[in-house]
């Protein structure tokens, strides 16, 4: 195995997280990938390790490693190879396959798991099997290749995206019949703009990528899309029951801080601690004997006190199978019982594969949470507003383009500045990492090493960005000050969009106006009576000016027979923004915005939908 170029998805078999944040290796940053790969160094022998590589694989003298120069200094490295591959020799199930790219370095390989393929499939059938626009490829064998064959037509995958979150795609859009590569290219196309909307990492990974099923790419982004279904409830605000979670001396706040998997362990010990069963630490090494399983289970069962309710008892007689594999096995008779054998086989839970156990856990506390919402305690439950369209739609923004750490809570998970410092280099504003704080931060002024962070990125905000930052200090951004974060948050978001025109301007800055004439003139020429005043224009709420502009870009794409006009109620404008936002993602445009910000004119939203429909008319692809 071989770090791969940015161009790629890091290999999704491990956790590869680490490396997704600025492009460059770190001291930290490797540390984190050792440990991933199970082959944890002491920090002096990973600074060496840094400092060799500073030497001899610094080419372009930046003071930095990118990855491509990580990928070519390996091959001379030969500590550091073996190291890797010892650590991927060591895991099961990996499915190794040359480079598939022009852009790859030479004897790269990708991997994926044959364990994921599997427990991918098994889901897909499940889900989707009643589904008549997916019959043509379900079911899928799970110990063949079909998977990679079936996601090829895109129709799957627009399923998948919907299933985790609902109404991303107008099923209207979605090309089902007499398929053509040109009306395949556009379902991978909405596909994959879809999985950007909703927080998927989908840089660099291209419609014939999918065609052609690339393991380690379909794989990835099938994760991304599963992973985000699983854990939409695993929120505070979308299930009040899980401040039953609370310790003593904690507030809602505390717990709102949680990732989901961090709030899926603490449910887990919650109900091994009822069921005077130790405690667990994570869903991998802890979990493989499949006692605490057991335990689980039995402890969420249901008990049929309610009205209506089945009652199932878990048997327990399978606990003291000596034989991990067969124990295993029996675990998983009882959770089928629930309806929720899922994601592992018996061998999955006996080698810890921490993924797919993640996601076996999730799916159970999706079904049968067993919490109940805490009554006559001091709990100021106002803090439970939910997240609003907005600060989602930024959230996804960020995780879309690979931000590391994953952005679960928009304001807590900015309050050290990294993902903030992330933005501003790809949006093309330096940063100089050597002055940035990074963790694991110290136990004693771990808030000042982040609060010196935050003070850099408004500095960074001012100059070089010239952002407008009046009455926005470091210490708002560090406090998760929703106004003032959103605020920069914002002008990070408006820079990166109006980036990607400054190419297709002839180097010219776009701007509101540049924006506006450019739609106007697109309309005019193509024949369409709709035009804009700004993206304050009242008339945008029809959405007729964004699906004539679609059709002036990409002419007969347009079905107008599904286009409402006159006079509208709500419920049509909401209907011609859900086609409208679908149509532009299907023609290639990555619209982040909802059909709600469109309906409603949402001036910032709005310009970002009319800027990427830019984008897209001025490429001519």
């Amino acid at each position: 195995f071989l770090p791969l170029p940015t161009s790629y998805v890091i290999e999704e078999s491990l956790d590869f997280s680490c490396l997704k944040g600025n492009g460059y290796i770190s001291d930290y940053e490797l540390h984190d990938l050792f440990k991933e790969a199970n082959l944890p160094l002491p920090g002096y022998k990973v600074r060496e390790i840094i400092q060799k590589l500073m030497l001899e694989g610094d080419k372009n003298k930046d003071g930095k490693i990118c990855f491509e120069e990580f990928v070519v200094q390996e091959l001379k490295s030969s500590d550091i190879a073996k190291t890797f591959r010892k650590a991927i020799n060591r895991k099961e199930g990996i499915c190794a396959i040359g480079g598939t790219s022009e852009l790859s370095s030479e004897g790269t390989q990708h991997s994926y798991s044959e364990e994921e393929k599997y427990a991918f499939v098994n889901w897909i059938n499940k889900a989707l099997e009643n589904d008549p626009d997916c019959k043509h490829v379900l079911p899928m064998n799970p110990n063949t290749n079909d998977l990679f064959r079936a996601l090829g037509d895109g129709i799957v995958l627009c399923k998948m995206i919907n299933l985790s979150v609902a109404d991303t795609i107008d099923e209207r859009v979605i090309n089902k019949k007499k398929l053509t590569p040109f009306t395949i290219q556009e379902n991978l196309n909405l596909a994959l703009n879809s999985a950007s909307a909703i927080g998927c990492h989908v840089v660099n990974i291209g419609a014939e990528d999918l065609k052609a099923g690339k393991p380690h790419l379909v794989l990835g982004l099938l994760w991304q899309i599963i992973k985000i279904g699983l854990f939409a409830d695993i929120e505070l605000s979308r299930n009040e029951a899980l401040a039953a979670l609370l310790r003593e001396g904690e507030t809602l706040e505390d717990l709102m801080k949680l990732s989901p998997e961090e709030l899926l362990l603490r449910w887990a010990n919650f109900h091994l601690e009822n069921a005077g069963w130790q405690k667990i630490s994570n869903f991998s090494t802890d979990i493989k004997d499949s006692r605490a399983y057991f335990h689980l289970l039995d402890q969420i069962a249901p008990k049929g006190q309610k009205e209506g309710e089945e009652r199932i008892d878990i048997s327990m007689a399978g606990f003291s199978e000596k034989d991990d594999l067969k124990r295993a096995e029996y675990m998983l008779q009882q959770s089928d019982r629930l309806g929720c054998r899922q994601f592992v086989t018996p061998a999955d839970v006996v080698s810890g594969n921490p993924k797919l156990n993640l996601a076996f856990v999730a799916n159970l506390f999706n079904k049968y949470p067993a919490l109940t919402k805490p009554e006559n305690q001091d709990i100021d439950w106002t803090l439970l507003e939910g997240e609003t369209r907005e600060e989602r739609t930024f959230r996804n923004w960020m995780n879309s383009l690979g931000v590391n750490p994953h952005v679960n809570h928009l304001y807590g998970d900015l309050q050290d500045a990294l993902v903030i410092l992330q933005l501003y280099e790809k949006t093309k504003v330096p940063v100089d990492w050597n002055k940035v704080n990074k963790p694991p931060y110290p136990k004693l002024g771990a808030n000042m090493k982040k609060l010196e962070n935050c003070n850099y990125a408004v500095d960074l905000g001012k100059h070089p960005a010239k952002f407008s930052l009046v009455g926005i200090g470091g210490q708002d951004l560090n406090d998760g000050n929703p106004t003032l974060t959103l605020a920069l948050v914002w002008q990070l978001m408006r820079r990166f969009t109006l980036g990607m025109l400054k190419d297709l301007c002839d180097g010219e800055k776009a701007n509101d106006d540049i924006i506006v004439k450019w739609v106007n003139r697109t309309l005019r020429e193509a024949g369409k009576s709709t035009s804009i005043q700004n993206f304050k224009d009242k008339t945008i709420c029809t959405s007729l000016a964004v699906v004539d502009l679609i059709d002036a870009i990409q002419p007969g794409c347009i079905n107008y027979e599904l286009v409402k006009t006159g006079d509208l109620s709500d419920a049509d404008k909401h209907e011609n923004a859900k086609y409208a936002v679908s149509m532009a993602r299907r023609i290639g445009a990555r619209v982040y915005a909802l059909p709600e910000d469109v309906v409603e004119v949402k001036p910032k939203m709005v310009m970002t939908v009319f800027a990427c429909l830019m984008g897209r008319g001025m490429k001519k692809v």
